[in-house]
């Protein structure tokens, strides 16, 4: 583990360092068997990719292992997509540091105004999230298991609801 001069800050090791972009840079990281999970200001690395905040539904830390179940996007809609839970992944931490902490407020922060409706047959959670590196907002739906998302009086009530939260909060 290297330690730079000033505030102690860990230092990631060059030969555990991904190709970051230009504008990407590293907020905290921990080794995790023969792999790095790390945390950038544009999203989560491992398995030596990175997947962005927005696309990270949750993140759970259980003091020994990360637990991140990334977002799959199953419809494009005008306006907003529609979501559902991906596979998690779990990656145990040998040594965690800050990584669990950047995590939980790097995903928690991407997410604006959620927002829980009914809708015919089941209901919905809608919200806005804040992509790195992208202005304005990603808006987003989450429809509760059992809602028929391909119902078209769904779809008209969700393109309602969507078009009154953006009208509300605003595309900022």
């Amino acid at each position: 583990m290297k330690f730079s001069l000033f505030g102690g800050r860990r230092v990631l090791p060059v030969e555990r360092r991904p190709e970051l972009a230009a504008d990407e840079r590293v907020l905290a990281w921990a080794p995790s068997g023969d792999d790095t999970v790390i945390a950038t200001n544009l999203g989560l690395w491992w398995d030596e990719q990175r997947t962005g905040w927005h696309r990270i539904d949750k993140a759970v830390w259980d003091g020994e292992a990360l637990v991140v179940t990334p977002a799959e996007v199953v419809a494009e809609r005008t306006g907003y997509e529609v979501v559902a839970d991906g596979t998690p992944v779990r990656r145990k931490l040998t040594d965690p540091h800050h990584l669990p902490h950047q995590v939980r407020l790097r995903v928690t922060s991407s997410v604006q105004q959620p927002q829980h409706h009914e809708l015919p047959g089941g209901g919905a959670w809608i919200f806005a999230r804040r992509v790195p590196g992208v202005d304005g907002l990603a808006w987003t739906v989450r429809y509760d298991q059992g809602t028929d998302g391909e119902d078209p009086a769904v779809i008209a009530a969700t393109d309602q609801l969507i078009a009154a939260a953006q009208g509300d909060l605003g595309d900022l």
